[in-house]
């Protein structure tokens, strides 16, 4: 996902850091191959093993998406939408591989009234309120 406009505006990040432990020896093979020219840097090559094994289990991946019927990429979850939603008298159940952003406009009462699941494969920006919320809907 390239960096862009998320709600209102605001910049979404392209990724999000994490933290993993490496044993010495393993670490050791990674600064090797940077320094060898194999790989720009040690995020370069964990992106890298991390693309290669989702390739290399591609069809797990692609047999789950479907069967869990998730969104796939940026899903963007506004007040807009979720007062339709309301207005309907319909629950939501979202399901998403990548990145779910509930607007800064959705408040946490308009967010419990009309989300009843929300399954996030990756990751969630929402406000702490809102977050909190929907604690006991998070899959």
């Amino acid at each position: 996902m390239a960096q862009g406009q998320g709600l209102a505006g605001t910049r979404v990040p392209d990724s999000e850091k994490i933290t993993i432990n490496l044993g010495h020896v393993d670490l050791g093979y990674v600064d090797l191959l940077v320094a060898e020219g194999v790989y720009a840097n040690r995020s370069d090559f964990i992106r890298t093993a991390i693309r290669n094994q989702i390739g290399r289990h591609s069809d797990i991946t692609k047999q789950s998406v479907e069967r869990r019927s998730v969104e796939l990429g940026l899903c963007r979850i506004g007040r807009a939408e979720l007062e339709a939603a309301r207005a309907e008298g319909r629950m939501l159940d979202i399901r998403v591989l990548g990145l779910a952003m509930i607007g800064p406009d959705v408040t946490p009462e308009l967010a419990r009234e009309t989300i009843g699941t929300l399954t996030v494969l990756g990751s969630l920006q929402a406000s702490p309120a809102v977050r909190a919320a929907l604690a006991d809907r998070l899959r």
